[in-house]
């Protein structure tokens, strides 16, 4: 799996222009599914995301977690993070999981956040999102497993 983390003091998705999900100070986390990924990895990356420490301490050092501060979360989905860009002038999508498999896993890592983290919200798999943040920073990482 992989994801762009972006350390937010806000952060929303939109469908049909209805407001999904949204947070406050946080992580905002596009999800991408590729074929290869299982229960294990979309395991695995949640709890990256949620103990890699990008937050500032009293120090100003990233050296806190999202569990540290008890942020929001925001899990997004994003096939096109898994697409291949290095030949041509048009992305592949052959390492990205088939629609049925990104969907089942995505729900998968819905279920997993509900049961190890509070404050997450989520974006709706396959729809098209509008998706406005305000990145604090800017911090963002990739992060793959």
């Amino acid at each position: 799996m992989i994801t762009i983390i972006q350390r937010v003091t806000s952060a929303k998705v939109t469908v049909n222009q209805q407001d999904i999900g949204s947070i406050d100070i946080g992580i905002l986390a596009l999800v991408a599914v590729e074929k290869t990924d299982t229960q294990k990895e979309a395991e695995r990356l949640l709890e990256r995301i949620l103990n890699y420490r990008i937050f500032a301490d009293d120090a100003d050092r990233m050296n806190l977690s999202l569990r540290d501060i008890n942020g929001g979360l925001l899990l997004v989905p994003q096939f096109t993070l898994a697409a291949n860009t290095q030949k041509g002038n048009r992305p592949s999508f052959v390492s990205a999981a088939p629609p049925e498999q990104g969907r089942e896993l995505f729900s998968y890592l819905q279920q997993y956040a509900i049961t190890v983290y509070e404050n997450v919200q989520f974006g709706e798999f396959g729809a098209d999102m509008q998706v406005v943040l305000i990145n604090n920073g800017p911090v963002t990482f990739t992060l793959r497993t």
